[in-house]
């Protein structure tokens, strides 16, 4: 069933906003508590949106790798906090990513990581949609396959059928995710390693 929600206009990367480098991104990491097992996790989610970002560029698709590196670090920024006091990480660690940064590219992908709530469309979307899709490929601190992730998250939390449910539905989104990314690359991302890019 298709979301009602009227869809944003396609992702924009305003070049005159800021965008933080790694080294910063990593100090706002040890600023807001986060913890060590989530740092691990962030770091990877990073490398393989740079990497698949990199795919993306090399094969003609206009992309800002540093505003998607920047983006993939600080998606969790606030998972530790609502770990310790409740609340939704994506949500919080969204308004923090604009407070620090300044820059909605960068924030929209750390709202959207977990759920993309409009029609997945990877030509338009593709910084927010790359980083939820990174981010179902790391389990903890290892690179995986979406079929690992979820099985993972299904032991994990789903207590409930209600949660079953929600669990199934991000997993067949993260399917729709890398059947579009790859074609739009190119590349099958489900047979390629993602997770030896370097940071930029």
């Amino acid at each position: 069933m298709e979301s009602s929600l009227i869809p944003p206009p396609p992702v924009e990367v305003d070049p005159s906003l800021n965008v933080p480098t790694a080294k910063q991104c990593m100090a706002w990491w040890d600023d807001y508590g986060m913890l060590d097992n989530i740092k691990a996790h962030s770091m990877l989610v990073a490398k393989v949106a740079v990497q698949t970002a990199t795919l993306a560029y090399e094969s003609g698709i206009k992309v800002d790798i540093p505003t998607i590196q920047a983006s993939a670090l600080l998606h969790d920024i606030a998972k530790s906090y609502c770990i310790h006091h409740g609340g939704n990480h994506s949500q919080l660690g969204a308004a923090w990513a604009m407070q620090l940064t300044g820059n909605p590219a960068i924030a929209m992908g750390v709202l959207h990581h977990v759920f993309w709530p409009f029609k997945p469309e990877a030509d338009k979307y593709f910084l927010p949609l790359v980083i939820s899709y990174a981010d179902k490929r790391v389990m903890h601190d290892s690179f995986t396959t979406l079929e690992k992730r979820f099985n993972d998250l299904k032991v994990r939390y789903g207590k409930t059928e209600k949660i079953k449910r929600r669990i199934h539905k991000t997993y067949e989104q993260a399917l729709v995710l890398e059947e579009q990314l790859s074609k739009l690359i190119g590349v099958d991302l489900n047979a390629c390693s993602l997770d030896c890019g370097r940071l930029v």
